[in-house]
């Protein structure tokens, strides 16, 4: 599916765009009010020389069918136009476009949520959710058990194996994790933990999906 596929009737309910990281993600956005500023010019200066070129092409020996030509050039380019014109406002309408920014709780992560953001707004994008992955928790008793079995160790062994580098790397989120909150508080902030396993497949993303419905099974 392309996007200008998204402006015609289709048979989702939703369609979802997973974007290239922010530089990408920013020139896609704001190719179509581009195009139709070019395209713009393009029909303009048709509408005025018009006359011009159709008499420049005569006084060449220009066939009819080199000017018909022409004509269905400048009519595709009107088509088009239109389409971006239309998907253009259906980028902008809110109640039918809606921009989720993913995050991580780092420095540059945040930069780059804050950039998008700010762009979104420029372009008059709406965006209200911002997900936040990656987030570390401390291990539970049963976690802790699971592990001493597998690398045949003491619970206690693996709490204070890991209890450093986890309240460690706490910390550090939990300090931009304020700064998220601070920024954006009138924002859906979702909160996902640190798996152990990419999100690939569809089990994988079911399991990911009722994390993102039911945030409230993670506690930071």
């Amino acid at each position: 599916m392309t996007v200008s596929e998204v402006n015609s009737p289709q048979e989702y309910d939703c369609i979802v765009f997973d974007t290239a990281p922010t530089g990408h993600t920013l020139r896609l956005l704001s190719f179509p009010t581009l195009m139709e500023n070019a395209l713009a010019k393009l029909v303009t200066m048709k509408a005025q020389f018009g006359g011009l070129f159709a008499a420049m092409q005569g006084m060449m020996g220009a066939s009819g069918s080199s000017m018909g030509s022409d004509e269905d050039m400048f009519s595709r380019l009107e088509s088009m136009k239109q389409l971006i014109e239309e998907v253009n406002v259906q980028f902008k309408d809110p109640e039918k476009t809606t921009f989720v920014c993913v995050c991580i709780a780092e420095f540059l992560s945040l930069y780059e949520t804050e950039r998008l953001v700010q762009e979104l707004a420029k372009q008059g994008m709406d965006t209200r959710v911002i997900i936040v992955n990656q987030l570390v928790q401390l291990l539970s008793p049963a976690r802790r058990k699971e592990l001493a079995e597998k690398h045949g160790i003491s619970e206690e062994a693996v709490k204070s194996v890991c209890l450093a580098q986890i309240d460690s790397r706490m910390q550090m989120q939990k300090k931009y994790l304020d700064q998220i909150a601070e920024l954006y508080e009138d924002f859906h902030v979702v909160r996902m933990p640190l798996l152990e396993h990419e999100v690939r497949g569809v089990d994988a993303l079911g399991e990911y999906a009722k994390r993102l419905l039911d945030p409230h099974q993670f506690e930071v």
